[in-house]
């Protein structure tokens, strides 16, 4: 395929290069498919391959490329200003080498490109007969990136306030302590319980959304009765004060035997409550019903949907997308916004899915729905 005929895609159709040499990519199989960047480049330091996204990534014409040499065509400095391809010399330099590890380089401009290169030999330790280059950007690296140091940024910040409350109450009262009556330093040693409570709410989230990043969110089975920890939680709202008029719970009739891990299921219960409690208003309602879980179709799995409702001012339509993402907070400040993320992980975690909506009442309306999720040694 020429370079005039190929337009933007250019150059490497097929498995094999313009001239016809294989490029051992395997049948059928078109470079320009490939979602990162390739550039094939023969034993003589010529290019014969520049797929559409390195193209792309590079920001030149593919077809202006072919047969010319890598250091022109593909112009690389390492972080400290090198010329890449002098500095690692793959034709001439030590024979054992079998490639080079990705890491980030620089393109004309100072625009940063991850690369990595394998040597291709004919035999070990055997002349470098082609070389194969990948490239990538970095987009996806910096979001990683952004998103850590956003986690860092707010852990510190949640942080910072409960431990110099703990730090400033112990301090005092072992300067002090007989200064102080007993309601007085009662007062104290729960305010330092509270706080190192909350301190221990935010490492546990830490450990979730570890878990969850990594896919080692672990699920321990066994019998859950779902009305009853729904009722559980709405008594202990009423117990601090809400009143009961603000809860209005309905079970449904039928509901099959739930195998899940019940610390899990109350941590996605009890921040679904505390939001309707916390940023909605009226009556908070509970709905706790059978469902099919695979769709509703005969002899589909049975599964169990809970949906949690307020008839508060609800979520913009624009930020529901947003819902379940890191930090995500809504209008109102506080907490650290990583709740909704980590109930979403442990319902997927569960085989069960979790959506937002608007409520019958006008307000936010969360609903998750879990699989049965019998143990495979008891089905």
């Amino acid at each position: 395929m020429t370079a005039s005929a190929a337009g933007p895609r250019a150059v490497c159709g097929g498995s094999r290069d313009r001239t016809g040499v294989d490029l051992g990519l395997g049948p059928g199989l078109d470079p320009d498919d490939l979602p990162d960047g390739l550039v094939v480049v023969d034993e003589g330091g010529r290019v014969i391959c520049f797929n559409a996204a390195a193209a792309r990534i590079a920001a030149v014409r593919a077809g202006d490329v072919i047969g010319r040499p890598l250091e022109k065509a593909l112009p690389l400095e390492d972080l400290k200003g090198r010329r890449w391809w002098a500095l690692t010399d793959p034709y001439g330099g030590l024979a054992t080498r079998v490639g080079q590890p990705e890491r980030n380089l620089l393109l004309p401009g100072g625009r940063e490109v991850l690369v990595s290169a394998r040597y291709v030999r004919e035999r070990p330790t055997g002349p470098v007969r082609r070389l194969v280059v990948t490239l990538r950007g970095t987009e996806a690296r910096r979001r990683t990136e952004r998103s850590h140091a956003e986690l860092i940024a707010t852990v510190a910040h949640e942080l910072r306030s409960p431990l110099t409350s703990v730090k400033g109450f112990t301090a005092t009262l072992l300067a002090k302590w007989e200064r102080f009556t007993d309601d007085q330093k009662r007062l104290m040693l729960e305010t330092v319980d509270a706080d190192a409570s909350r301190v221990t709410r935010l490492i546990a989230e830490l450990l979730d959304i570890s878990r969850i990043d990594s896919g080692r969110l672990e699920v321990r089975r066994q019998p859950v009765d779902i009305a009853a920890a729904v009722g559980r939680h709405v008594q202990a709202h009423m117990a601090s004060g809400q009143g009961s008029d603000r809860f209005f719970v309905r079970v449904r009739r039928g509901l099959p035997a739930l195998w899940a891990d019940p610390d899990k299921i109350d941590q996605v219960l009890g921040n679904l409550l505390e939001n309707a409690v916390r940023h909605g208003a009226g009556t908070v309602t509970i709905e706790v019903a059978p469902v099919a879980a695979t769709g509703g179709e005969s002899g589909a799995e049975r599964g169990t949907a809970v949906t949690v409702s307020d008839e508060g001012p609800g979520i913009p339509e624009e930020s529901m997308s947003r819902v379940f993402t890191r930090f995500w907070r809504g209008s109102k400040r506080g907490g650290t916004g990583l709740g909704l993320y980590i109930v979403k992980g442990i319902v997927e975690a569960h085989g069960g899915t979790i959506t937002v909506g608007r409520g019958p009442g006008g307000g936010a309306e969360f609903r998750f729905t879990l699989p049965v999720g019998v143990p495979a040694a008891l089905a």
